[in-house]
């Protein structure tokens, strides 16, 4: 979870709301993402979508049967429904998401009882680190807005390192 957190880091440097994702496969990386929405302007620039594509192209398999996604927020529809679709093994998140978390929260897209794959789940790691990162992102946010009313996508905020 410390490396999902270090690329939660680099996203909010950026200006992306800091989620970082890792997958792991036989005790090693192989795919690292942040979120790259703003950047790449693509809506579905999750980390876990942009990790899941790294970690196929890796083992040159789109079954990750055998990996393991870190995050570190609970995952969100698009993102829980791709990660039963590449058949991951487990997913494991920081924080929890109330309004649209999908591992359990808000629905259960991971443990979803008539689809033919089910990841392990697994929420709550390093879950205070993970969600103090999100809230000063958005304090900053929220404060840049309210001076700011009139700025471009170029001039958004970036990253105060908390």
């Amino acid at each position: 979870m410390e490396a999902a957190l270090r690329e939660a880091e680099k996203a909010a440097q950026k200006g992306e709301v800091p989620i970082g994702a890792v997958i792991v496969f036989d005790n090693k990386i192989i795919a690292r993402a942040h979120n790259q929405v703003e950047t790449l302007n693509d809506p579905t620039a999750h980390a876990e979508m942009l990790a899941i594509t790294q970690a196929t192209t890796a083992i040159n398999d789109w079954r990750l049967n055998e990996c393991e996604l870190y995050v570190t927020k609970e995952p969100c529809p698009m993102c829980a429904g791709a990660s039963v679709l590449a058949r991951l093994k487990a997913v494991v998140f920081g924080c929890f998401d109330p309004k649209y978390g999908a591992a359990g929260s808000a629905l259960d897209l991971l443990q979803f009882p008539t689809w033919n794959h089910r990841c392990q789940v697994r929420g709550g790691v390093l879950e205070e680190k993970c969600a103090t990162l999100l809230r000063t992102f958005f304090q900053q946010r929220r404060i840049f807005n309210s001076t700011n009313h009139n700025f471009s996508k170029e001039q958004s905020p970036k990253f105060i390192q908390w």
